[in-house]
């Protein structure tokens, strides 16, 4: 998949449409969706229950698919696990679209672009059409061209690989890091410093299996000595899959990272933020109440459909355990909760367990 740059401008000219993206004041002041998700009071469903009592999916005829028009799918944990496609995958989303549901795959990993997700999906055997792809790198360059971040005439710096940085190349914005510093060394003797560029208006910090320290020192020079500098997180996710044998640290360890040494909260563009979900109601006419999140964890994919008002099921083919779903101490619940998304054409069981 290659965008045209006329196809990009369209696109962002959709986006600027959307009634929760307000204008800026100024090159610091943060859009009203952002704004309006530090703020929110997360009320719907049972998201705030002291004492989790899920349903399993026992009937997904009744309790979801006569009731839902678009199903939003997180990809690791859900689709795939690490390079692995789950067993049943292909044949479910199958069945999906011969029921006329409209399908959604938004993953928080920034590693790799729009163009570089359908190649994946390619690789997997699905055949996935590029439109319903979307990706935390594209929300970071969605921000930027929202925040009119191209015409301050500054330049971001990336923590992070391949994927942010040809998002940023598509609406034009100037951009240095990334896997180029992946072998960098500061200076670390006597009298060593590591100069910076102060034209950098923006640090996008995304998951990098290459970050060192050189890469910390960078971004915190910029954040803390470039006025105005803003600080991005694609996502603050705490683990993920990069192999279907263990979980790995996530993007959260490398934001992490540079809140500790900046003392500055990100603004987060990935799930959950509503920027993606809103740019998808928006862009096809789609009523929420009519949509579903599917995925595996309960901090991003559950939050993101509970805070913004779609239905919800997670599934326990990712990263969420049983155990910690039904646990007392978890406060974020879905609605619904199944094995893994192949469930949606089980046959229905006249009784199934809630709670154990």
């Amino acid at each position: 998949m290659k965008l045209s740059r006329v196809a990009v401008t369209t696109l962002f000219s959709t986006l600027s449409s959307v009634a929760a993206f307000a204008p800026r004041s100024s090159r610091s002041a943060k859009p009203a969706f952002f704004l309006a998700q530090e703020s929110v009071s997360r009320t719907f469903g049972s998201t705030t229950s002291l004492n989790a009592n899920v349903p399993k999916m026992s009937d997904p005829a009744s309790e979801l698919l006569d009731g839902v028009d678009v199903f939003i799918f997180d990809c690791d944990g859900v689709i795939w696990r690490g390079d692995s496609l789950i067993d049943g995958i292909p044949e479910t989303l199958d069945k999906l679209r011969k029921l006329g549901k409209k399908m959604f795959f938004v993953t928080n990993n920034s590693t790799k672009s729009r163009a570089g997700y359908k190649k994946k999906f390619d690789s997997l055997g699905l055949d996935i059409p590029p439109e319903e792809i979307f990706s935390s790198s594209f929300a970071a360059a969605a921000y930027l061209e929202q925040t009119k971040f191209k015409e301050s005439g500054k330049k971001a710096y990336i923590i992070g690989e391949v994927g942010i940085g040809e998002e940023l190349d598509l609406i034009g914005v100037d951009w240095f890091g990334a896997e180029a510093d992946a072998d960098k060394k500061p200076d670390m003797g006597s009298g060593g410093k590591v100069d910076h560029d102060h034209d950098v208006g923006a640090v996008i910090v995304g998951f990098d299996r290459n970050v060192n320290y050189y890469k910390i020192q960078y971004a915190q020079l910029c954040i803390n000595e470039n006025p105005g500098c803003e600080f991005i997180a694609t996502n603050c996710d705490a683990v993920t899959h990069l192999t279907d044998a263990q979980e790995w640290a996530g993007n959260g360890s490398m934001v992490g990272a540079i809140k500790g040494c900046t003392g500055r909260e990100p603004t987060v563009v990935g799930k959950p933020s509503p920027l993606m979900i809103d740019y998808l109601a928006e862009k096809l006419s789609l009523d929420k109440s009519r949509m579903c999140m599917v995925g595996d964890r309960l901090d991003t994919d559950v939050l993101f459909g509970a805070d913004n008002g779609l239905k919800t099921v997670l599934v326990l083919s990712g990263v969420t355990s049983k155990e910690k779903l039904l646990s007392e101490e978890n406060t974020i619940t879905p609605d619904l909760y199944a094995d893994t998304i192949n469930d949606f054409f089980m046959e229905s069981t006249a009784k199934v367990e809630s709670n154990a």
